[in-house]
């Protein structure tokens, strides 16, 4: 029983170490850079987001209407600003498996987004609305 005791604070104390941590702007830009993300959430598919050059980025939530923005790392967080919203959303990622885990620090307990799929490909985007 001593035994059992020692091996299960040893494994506790470990846990930690096991831990991912987050990714870094550099890590995070190198990962992303020229690629085509789609995210889900629950199962579902969520979001698509273009990572460009000069940390720009172009979101869309499926529905072919696009936001263009940039990121920018503060505070270990990777934290995004897009042309209708100037409020920061800010995230932190984790490498996961093949993949991305995304967890929304604006309100951790709302969104944890993940990496469905990536491409090489940019992202359906229509243009304006147009009127007859």
């Amino acid at each position: 029983m001593k035994q059992l005791m020692a091996l299960s604070t040893a494994l506790f104390l470990a846990l930690p170490a096991l831990a991912q941590a987050a990714m870094s702007g550099a890590e995070f830009e190198a990962y992303v850079t020229g690629k085509t993300l789609y995210f889900g959430q629950n199962g579902q598919a969520y979001g698509v987001e273009r990572y460009l050059p000069d940390r720009r980025v172009r979101w869309s939530f499926l529905d072919g209407q696009c936001k263009d923005g940039y990121w920018y790392e503060e505070a270990e967080q990777i934290c995004f600003v897009y042309e209708d919203n100037p409020v920061p959303q800010c995230w932190t990622f984790f490498r996961e498996g093949s993949g991305l885990r995304a967890v929304f620090e604006n309100d951790p307990a709302s969104t944890a987004l993940y990496e469905a799929r990536q491409d090489e490909e940019p992202m359906m985007c229509l243009g304006p609305d147009v009127g007859v």
